[in-house]
């Protein structure tokens, strides 16, 4: 279902809106991929392996510009994408085994905002618009799945309506663990203020030209721009 609604949220982004061919189709992508992101806590050693398999892939890749702009060599550049997915594949699929709770708090609401801002935080050198755009795809894939646990509890059994005991476990906004709730919650405020500093950072460096486009006309001419030529006859 998130990859259908994927396509379409991709589709009417640039129909409607005017996103670039590419970044619809990048997109659609995130928002498919993000519909199995609430799996990670699955009890199933299977889903999280192959979830951690293929971020440790793409997420190297959607960081290429920022390592281009550290001004490290190519060489470089191979090693800190495979640092990044040894990190990812073994490090990060460890932790989500170990801590994880299946219908925890990685099944509400606020995990699928956090989910978001990371994307938006991953893809910081591109405009403003077009991180909301990608940062939107991942938080409404998030969310079909979170809707359609909710969805799947409830039975409908000789013209009676019956709910299972998961009901209200996956689109929530806290849990029942303390502890739980606030650490989501602490990530969900730093993330959110990171976030809005590097938009606003970028929708400056955007607004504000560079010094030499900012200089006026009679700065940039050279001594002989204003003679007047010489007729030759």
């Amino acid at each position: 279902m998130s990859t259908l609604a994927g396509a379409a949220y991709g589709l009417v982004g640039h129909l409607q809106y005017g996103m670039p061919e590419t970044t619809s189709m990048v997109a659609a992508g995130l928002c498919g991929i993000a519909g199995i992101l609430p799996d990670a806590d699955s009890d199933s050693g299977q889903t999280v392996r192959e979830l951690m398999g293929f971020s440790a892939a793409v997420i190297p890749l959607l960081l290429a510009d920022q390592f281009k702009q550290t001004g490290l060599s190519q060489d470089a550049l191979v090693l800190a994408g495979g640092c990044m997915y040894i990190i990812i594949r073994f490090g990060l699929g460890e932790i989500l085994r170990r801590y994880t709770v299946h219908r925890g708090m990685w099944h509400s609401i606020p995990a699928a905002l956090i989910a978001g801002m990371v994307t938006s935080l991953i893809m910081k050198c591109d405009p403003p618009q077009l991180r909301l755009f990608k940062s939107g795809a991942v938080v409404l894939g998030y969310l079909i799945h979170l809707s359609l646990d909710e969805l799947y509890s409830i039975q409908f059994r000789r013209g009676r309506i019956r709910f299972k005991n998961s009901f209200g476990t996956a689109l929530k906004l806290w849990g029942n663990d303390l502890w739980g709730n606030v650490m989501v919650f602490a990530k969900l405020a730093a993330l959110g203020y990171v976030t809005l500093q590097t938009t606003n950072m970028n929708s400056r460096m955007i607004a504000t030209p560079p010094a030499e486009e900012r200089l006026p006309r009679e700065a940039t001419l050279r001594p002989t721009d204003d003679l007047a030529p010489i007729e030759r006859r």
